[in-house]
């Protein structure tokens, strides 16, 4: 691994991952990528550090238990650690079965996200990963391993859609029922870009960046939202709605039409 970003403190966080992960997987590990918005493009100093590590055998706290606490541990040490990324990385860890296509009775993969306090856990990865599979696939920063195209099947523009409209009504259902649980600027932010760039493969099969994806629904599906989605990316880098107004009927209204228009229940 020689510099995989323009970054010298993200380097230097990947390469503390990169040996931790080495030193616990050992002969097992087959890989370490990045993706995300630092292998799609427009990463900026809001975004997140996405991973992925493959292995040869499944990890899990019912597989391999031993296994799933030294890579719990790693990551409470670097989350622990100075630099102001060691709570921005996010990624999961995928056996190379489970990385190659959608398998539902393999589908439960050790996940990290972003932020304060969390915690490596066991999460369901289910038609919705496939943008991830696709981002890797095609555009995935190798940090040890092989090319990661000859891990991965793949990914159609019909199985993009298929996991937009999976994730889309069991996120957005439970937000709408209890819409306290965006309470922060910075989720509403993300609230409203991630659904444009929801909205973007739905209508392409294809996946661009939130900022390509806002662009575009200002332009063409979501005018009436314009100047919420505008405020929103400026949100995402300042923490503070510019408008003096609050902006939950707008997002609320947003988050509806997006349902509405995608056919969900």
């Amino acid at each position: 691994m020689i510099n995989p970003t323009p970054y010298a403190e993200i380097n230097a966080l990947l390469s503390e991952l990169l040996t931790g992960v080495q030193t616990i997987l050992g002969n097992h590990l087959v890989g370490i990528y990045l993706e995300g918005s630092l292998a799609n493009g427009d990463f900026d100093e809001s975004s997140d550090v996405d991973f992925v590590v493959v292995s040869d055998m499944v990890i899990g706290q019912e597989h391999t238990p031993e296994l799933f606490a030294a890579l719990y541990t790693l990551h409470e040490q670097i989350a622990a650690g100075a630099s102001p990324w060691a709570i921005q990385l996010e990624g999961s860890y995928l056996s190379q079965h489970a990385l190659r296509r959608y398998d539902p009775a393999d589908a439960l993969h050790p996940n990290l996200e972003r932020g304060q306090g969390e915690r490596l856990k066991m999460v369901l990865h289910n038609e919705s990963w496939a943008t991830h599979r696709h981002i890797l696939r095609n555009h995935g920063i190798t940090l040890v391993g092989p090319p990661p195209s000859t891990l991965l099947d793949p990914v159609t523009p019909a199985d993009l859609r298929l996991g937009m409209q999976v994730i889309l009504p069991r996120w957005l259902v439970p937000l709408l029922g209890n819409p306290a649980q965006m309470a922060s600027p910075g989720y509403q932010s993300y609230v409203v870009l991630s659904l444009c760039r929801i909205l973007y493969t739905l209508h392409h099969g294809a996946v661009v960046s939130k900022r390509v994806a806002a662009q575009w629904a200002i332009a063409t599906v979501a005018k009436p939202w314009a100047a919420l989605i505008e405020q929103a990316s400026q949100t995402r880098h300042t923490g503070e709605w510019a408008t003096p107004t609050d902006p939950m009927p707008e997002i609320l209204a947003f988050m509806g039409y997006v349902l509405n228009d995608t056919g969900c229940p």
